[in-house]
């Protein structure tokens, strides 16, 4: 259950900052920041803090290296889905959909990925402390 949770947060923060409809940050933004920029900026910088929050998780568990792997077989999955017909990339808007849920897929696993670790190891993580 831990993890659905943090792969649907993940998955709100990507999409309340884009998705293929009219409800996103960055239409509502482009739209009323001259007539809203202080609740746009605030939004924005909830929005940063959140991707802040998740990106440093991630890449302090599995790193760009994992990122890109997880990034690998996520796109070579997809790839053998259309291959056998499975799904068609044709529709933009399912591309944009199906981008959004690889991409918050990643930022769940690297924020799990610790807990996952010391769970099959157990290993607790120990975050670097500066002297």
């Amino acid at each position: 259950m831990g993890f659905l949770l943090r792969w649907a947060f993940a998955f709100l923060l990507l999409a309340a900052t884009y998705n293929p409809t009219d409800w996103n940050f960055v239409r509502w933004g482009m739209a009323n920041w001259e007539t809203n920029l202080p609740v746009t900026v605030l939004i924005g910088l909830v929005l940063l803090v959140g991707y802040i929050v998740y990106l440093r998780a991630t890449l302090r568990s599995i790193g760009v290296f994992g990122m890109l792997l997880v990034l690998a077989v996520a796109g070579t999955l997809l790839w053998v889905l259309y291959d056998q017909g499975f799904i068609d990339l044709t529709d933009p808007t399912f591309n944009t959909w199906l981008a959004l849920v690889v991409l918050s897929l990643v930022l769940a696993i690297g924020l799990s990925w610790s807990i996952v670790r010391r769970r099959l190891s157990g290993q607790a993580d120990v975050d670097d402390i500066d002297a």
